[in-house]
């Protein structure tokens, strides 16, 4: 059963956080879809009409999170939804650069799954 009725949008270019997210958020009761790069991203933004939050690895090569949430956000297809920085940066001041970026909200990795649970039900 999916809890919102919604797919979750993972965007890393590794594909253990993938099976690490993907794992977590299928036994919480959430549907997913996966990319393993912004180019791929967007392909699935263009065809899946359901997608409710993306979470999004900040450090990519090609093209990271920092340059590619503001071309989500100006997007008027994809504008309207949530994205959530996922990033090994949690360093002071980098929740803050995300944020910056126009990310909606910050979860450091590790995953923390109870914080990250909290953050999808805002949205979701």
């Amino acid at each position: 059963m999916n809890r919102s009725g919604k797919t979750i949008l993972i965007i890393d270019d590794d594909s253990r956080n993938i099976f690490a997210l993907t794992a977590v958020l299928k036994a919480k009761g959430y549907v997913t879809a996966s990319a393993g790069s912004m180019k791929e991203a967007f392909e699935l933004l263009g065809w899946h009409e359901n997608i409710g939050v993306i979470l999004i690895d900040m450090m990519m090569p090609d093209m990271d999170g920092y340059e590619a949430i503001p071309l989500l956000k100006a997007d008027q297809r994809y504008k309207h939804i949530p994205v959530v920085a996922v990033t090994a940066q949690a360093m002071t001041g980098d929740r803050e650069k995300c944020l910056a970026a126009g990310a909606d909200a910050y979860q450091s990795k590790p995953v923390d799954v109870d914080q990250l649970m909290e953050i999808l039900a805002a949205y979701l």
